[in-house]
């Protein structure tokens, strides 16, 4: 009996002490891992590359901004609305207000209320299209190369994060989508569209860090 009972509380020890070290573990990780921020404001801007405009002038297409863009002397920008962003590992989505119109004498499609999602294994730029009135859904418009970032992400003045340089290119299924709502085959899957500056605000009061910079290697 006593035996018995001895056996117990070593048993019913090392479960506490297994508990208690799980737990440690588990407020450890939670302190060493960055928080995740909710974007409030912002702006994207795309500088146009120099085929892309030339593209459309061989095409006899015409670009225009839509709602809340702009598209001034080759540069497109586009509010950001919201989103939320992982400092850890620069993982989330940025939504934006706004979009852009490309027209032909025929032809005319909107592409609006674009999405950065940084998520899955290649970042892409989504948006709502219609084409000639009709409602094609949301697309994957462009995939986009950022430049190296330093993770986590740390903080800067009033909660603000920037990434410069990001490569914008057109996705092999927005290509197709153009293509044959314009008749052509002159445009095609990495195509280079231009270079992105994301520039976006956390929600007000909340100071985790939230600021990037790229990697000097």
């Amino acid at each position: 009996m006593y035996m018995s009972l001895n056996k117990i509380m070593r048993s019913a020890r090392t479960k506490a002490a297994v508990a208690v070290m799980m737990m440690t573990a588990m407020l450890a990780s939670t302190a060493i891992a960055a928080p995740s921020v909710n974007l409030a404001d912002g702006r994207t801007s795309v500088v146009l590359s120099t085929e892309f405009l030339t593209a459309l002038g061989t095409l006899g297409l015409s670009a225009t901004a839509l709602g809340d863009g702009t598209l001034r002397s080759g540069i497109a920008s586009f509010p950001i609305s919201g989103g939320v962003v992982d400092l850890q590992n620069a993982k989330g989505e940025i939504n934006h207000t706004g979009g852009l119109v490309l027209t032909s004498r025929t032809a005319r499609v909107e592409l609006s209320s674009f999405n950065i999602d940084t998520a899955g294994a290649v970042p892409v730029l989504t948006g709502l299209v219609t084409a000639n009135g009709n409602f094609l859904g949301r697309v994957p418009l462009f995939t986009l190369q950022l430049p190296a970032l330093t993770l986590p992400l740390q903080p800067a003045a009033f909660n603000t994060i920037f990434i410069p340089n990001v490569r914008v290119l057109l996705t092999p299924e927005a290509a197709a989508a153009l293509n044959g709502v314009f008749g052509t085959t002159a445009l095609t899957g990495g195509f280079n569209v231009g270079t992105a500056s994301v520039f976006a605000i956390g929600q007000p009061g909340e100071r985790g860090p939230f600021t990037t910079r790229p990697s000097h290697r």
